[in-house]
């Protein structure tokens, strides 16, 4: 499962919401019905519990249909990982599957789906996280089994060595047989050179070829502990039952040490950094990533957190819907320079953030001069501003992303996840919703004219290959997602 943070549906998915804007002016009565509408009642308020072992519950009751999805989330991810045994996590998250003290390999699946359900993993940069979507009278029963398998995690050697080979096998088809995904592992390997954002979550070939069942294992019990976790279940359910299950079965496991990260802050950059890549591919492929601030408080913005969100909605102009700037510009235009341009904001994740631009050149167009016009495109907001228009558009369409999220319950428990593990309270979504009606175009004409700089890009350039004969073209499609499923 790919998990697109709630704050980032605007980046990830404003073509997929409401393609007109509203007209001038309605926009703060469209917020203020919004907000109306966005007071749970007591009802259906999310709820937040500490259990006796230092384990979050989170509880989202929403009635509208007989089904409930649970949720075991992890604040570890590749960032906690060591040089020597990259990729663990994602191992580890695997070896999950493969049996407790209770159940043999395969057995816990096999039970979730006798009880209806649906179940998978996923392992990022910041965490871990396995989830199954059940019937609501099936709760408990997936309680005790998750329970079980976090406390009681175990399996024999040979399972290890068979998925090991699953998990080279991924690498080789996500990362090695996709150009574009390999081109991005090198960028981030080059952006962040102090910081463990560097790693690949997958791991490095190397580091799997040498990996023990045993760094597994020491990974498992290392982090895997009660203070590191989270219970987050949404659907049709009472708040008072499931606080006694959750006591009931996570409750019981013993409290231990959590493990505590070390801030790993990113070194000063000192100049621009280039790099290329050689791979077979049909068409090259240009990637620039800008060093950017982070949210990091959602409930008293300081300027870093404002210039965080100001840039969320720089990439929002540029690339947030159909007909953007850069797809106006530069794939529609006249002086037609690319084939697709895009650009992102990762502005939310335990470790530093980045903005980039990127695309694929037009036929008779070099990867030099696109790189020139994304850049072009953003000096020419640091220089004449945005539109008031393009504001209320983006702001509008993210006020739509929200109301569609609250349709999913896997939605909705996704969002209280992922803000959990960022340390931010529950309603996190409605908190920035606000700040960001609060962005100005002044302050987006700010961040384009602060974060742009020489000494602060990182350059990564595709330079196609020819294939060796009888060698099968390569996919063109984007770089894989920096979370990985089961």
């Amino acid at each position: 499962m790919k998990r697109t943070l709630s704050l980032l549906v605007l980046v990830a998915s404003l073509s997929a919401a409401a393609e007109n804007s509203v007209p001038a002016g309605t926009l703060s009565s469209s917020l203020a019905e919004w907000a109306s509408t966005s007071a749970a009642s007591p009802a259906t308020a999310v709820q937040q519990f500490t259990l006796g072992n230092g384990m979050q519950l989170i509880v989202q009751p929403d009635r509208r249909a007989p089904t409930a999805v649970h949720m075991l989330w992890l604040r570890v991810g590749s960032m906690d990982e060591v040089d020597g045994t990259t990729g663990v996590a994602h191992v580890l998250e695997h070896m999950m599957f493969k049996g407790s003290e209770k159940l043999a390999p395969g057995e816990f699946s096999r039970r979730v789906a006798a009880l209806g359900g649906l179940e998978n993993a996923f392992t990022n940069r910041d965490y871990t996280g396995y989830y199954q979507q059940i019937p609501s009278n099936r709760l408990r029963d997936v309680m005790e089994l998750e329970s079980d398998r976090f406390a009681h995690n175990q399996w024999p050697d040979e399972e290890f060595a068979k998925e090991i080979e699953v998990v080279k096998e991924e690498r080789r088809m996500r990362t090695e047989d996709n150009p574009r995904s390999m081109l991005f592992e090198q960028l981030s390997a080059t952006v962040f050179q102090s910081n463990p954002y560097r790693r690949p979550v997958v791991g490095w070939m190397s580091d799997l070829n040498s990996m023990t069942a045993d760094d597994v294992r020491n990974f498992y019990r290392q982090w895997y502990v009660p203070a590191k976790a989270a219970i987050v279940i949404a659907g049709d359910v009472d708040v008072e039952q499931v606080k006694a299950w959750a006591e009931a079965t996570y409750g019981q496991i013993p409290a231990r040490a959590a493990v505590q990260s070390k801030p790993q802050q990113e070194a000063q950059q000192l100049g621009i950094r280039r790099i290329e890549v050689k791979q077979p591919a049909e068409q090259a492929f240009v990637a620039m990533a800008f060093r950017a601030p982070s949210i990091r408080n959602v409930e008293n913005l300081d300027a870093q957190d404002k210039d965080a969100l100001a840039l969320l909605v720089l990439s929002a102009v540029l690339d947030g819907y159909d007909g953007a700037r850069l797809e106006r510009a530069l794939v529609q235009g006249q002086e037609r320079v690319a084939d697709s341009a895009s650009s992102s904001a990762s502005i939310m994740g335990r470790g530093p953030s980045v903005f980039v631009l990127s695309g694929v050149p037009a036929k008779g167009k070099t990867a030099a001069q696109l790189e020139q016009a994304l850049r072009a495109q953003v000096r020419r907001v640091a220089k004449d501003g945005v539109q008031a228009t393009e504001l209320e558009r983006v702001k509008t369409q993210w006020m739509a992303s929200q109301v569609y999220e609250r349709d999913s319950v896997m939605g909705q428990a996704q969002g209280l996840g992922n803000y959990w593990v960022m340390g931010m309270p529950t309603n996190a979504d409605e908190l920035l919703v606000k700040e960001l009606m609060k962005i100005t175009a002044a302050d987006v004409q700010r961040v384009a004219q602060r974060y742009f700089g020489d000494d602060q890009m990182t350059v990564a350039t595709l330079v196609p290959q020819p294939r060796a004969a009888g060698q099968a073209p390569r996919p063109a499609q984007g770089a894989a997602s920096d979370t990985l499923e089961h």
